[in-house]
């Protein structure tokens, strides 16, 4: 007879964050049955993100064999994956009921899309980063069409989800090359087999990375992978839109770093040499097309293609520091974008949207306080000193110099002076033209305190950088 297995119970630790997501997620998308004020389930979400952040500390290590990786990486990037709810959240209140799709599911649906960012940037297994991938993507699939009156709204929920499958579709086909190469899934022993089998310049493996990276690129909304940004971007709720630009964008990056700077690093020549020309043309088209926009949310669409852009520098530098400046500039991103798209939220009120760039005319006349944050916002997506964007540029620009990629560097500096034009364009409408009419704006206390939030991330890592760079530094593997 023969021995029986005993069955080993995994360690659940590091899965805390995530198992204690999972089930307030559930509670709040149930308490929709029971509570009537959604304020009350928008407080709800908050409290419950804050609940899991605080188990961040207590939940390193790594289990089920290593498909699951907590380490200082994964929760950095969960710190930014809370701020973006929470930002979320505060700016949505209000919001959706001037929409009027103040459902409780909103916010049930946004946990949920979170627990899949969370899972993908822990995920130490390509079948793990799958599933977190998709639960992400499903989520904000609805959210993007979650005004469900508007024919825009449609469209964009609609184009996300055809596109994002297709996606998928790269990546579950990459996925199961590089297992029929090495006979694992694990991200880690795949790196192992390669040197040990000397896999570096085999066709099918150049194949299999060159999907991987067509799926990533889609995920960061990068060229020529990023057809389905305007348009969701636009037709989304505003609120959904400024967690879309910087959620799924930040999880997109995670897991880049993950398989490319840990399973496949051993043919990073390869995969640089492909990431280069996606960076240089990702800058360019998001920053020339930009220049004609007359939407502002399709403006900071265009303008989040070119942030990825800038960002992909760190990731083709292939060294510690030039991840760790990545994971920088995805937490100074939340704070810049999620303040401006507050602005554009501020001014949306019944019968007035408020998403033309005309409609920012003579703002620091009628509200000179609005228009003071939105400049300092738009100051710092240009990278003007002393802004929080000015510094992320830098430590970004800085890593890929050290690693030898100046010439891709003096191109990403040029791209990124062409785009002060569109920034600076709604300054200027703001400043140096009369108000063809008196806008009212829509505020709450969330709202105000979302503002204050975001105002202060920008000046303050602007003004002392060190501190958040460095833990980006050593929350690196």
């Amino acid at each position: 007879m023969g021995v029986p297995m005993q069955f080993v119970m995994p360690d659940l630790r590091p899965l805390t964050p995530e198992i204690l997501m999972t089930v307030l997620s559930l509670l709040v998308l149930l308490s929709d049955l029971v509570i009537k004020r959604k304020e009350t389930i928008a407080l709800l979400s908050i409290l419950s993100v804050a609940a899991v952040a605080f188990t961040f500390r207590d939940s390193l290590g790594v289990t089920f064999n290593g498909m699951f990786i907590s380490d200082g990486y994964s929760r950095f990037f969960g710190i930014i994956f809370v701020l973006n709810v929470i930002l979320t959240v505060l700016i949505s209140v209000k919001y959706i009921g001037i929409e009027r799709v103040n459902f409780g599911e909103y916010y049930g649906l946004i946990l949920f899309s979170t627990l899949g960012m969370m899972i993908m940037a822990s995920a130490g297994d390509l079948i793990v980063l799958y599933l977190g991938l998709e639960l992400m993507a499903l989520s904000t699939y609805i959210l993007a069409g979650f005004i469900r009156y508007d024919v825009k709204s449609n469209e964009a929920a609609m184009k996300y989800f055809l596109l994002g499958a297709f996606a998928s579709a790269f990546l579950l086909y990459g996925t199961s090359m590089i297992y029929g190469l090495t006979g694992t899934t694990n991200i880690k022993a795949i790196a192992g087999y390669i040197l040990l089998h000397g896999l570096m310049g085999n066709p099918a493996l150049t194949l299999a990375m060159a999907l991987f990276v067509v799926a990533f690129s889609f995920k960061i909304a990068a060229v020529p992978f990023h057809m389905w940004a305007p348009d969701a971007y636009e037709g989304a709720p505003t609120s959904i839109t400024a967690f879309m630009s910087v959620g799924p964008k930040a999880a997109g990056f995670a897991v880049m770093g993950r398989v490319l700077l840990d399973g496949l690093y051993p043919i990073k020549p390869e995969w640089s040499a492909v990431l280069i020309p996606i960076a240089i043309l990702t800058m360019g088209v998001g920053n020339i097309v930009a220049l004609s926009q007359t939407n502002i949310k399709r403006m900071l669409a265009y303008s989040s293609i070119a942030h990825a852009g800038y960002a992909l520098l760190g990731v083709i530098a292939g060294t510690a520091d030039g991840l760790a400046s990545v994971m920088n500039y995805m937490l100074i991103y939340a704070f810049m974008n999620i303040g401006a798209f507050a602005v554009i939220i501020m001014l949306r009120t019944e019968g007035f949207k408020g998403d033309n760039i005309t409609d920012y005319e003579g703002l620091s006349k009628t509200h000179p306080l609005l228009a003071s944050l939105m400049l300092v916002f738009m100051f710092s997506l240009t990278g003007i000193p002393p802004t929080a964007g000015f510094m992320g540029k830098f430590y970004l620009f800085m890593s890929a110099v050290n690693a030898g990629y100046t010439w891709v560097v003096i191109i990403a500096v040029i791209f990124s002076a062409i785009s002060a034009y569109f920034y600076l364009r709604i300054v200027m409408y703001m400043y140096m033209k009369d108000p063809k009419q008196e806008v009212a704006i829509s505020t709450s206390p969330s709202m105000s305190l979302a503002l204050a939030i975001t105002l202060f991330g920008v000046i303050a890592i602007g003004v002392l950088p060190a501190s958040v760079v460095h833990l980006a530094r050593i929350a690196f593997p």
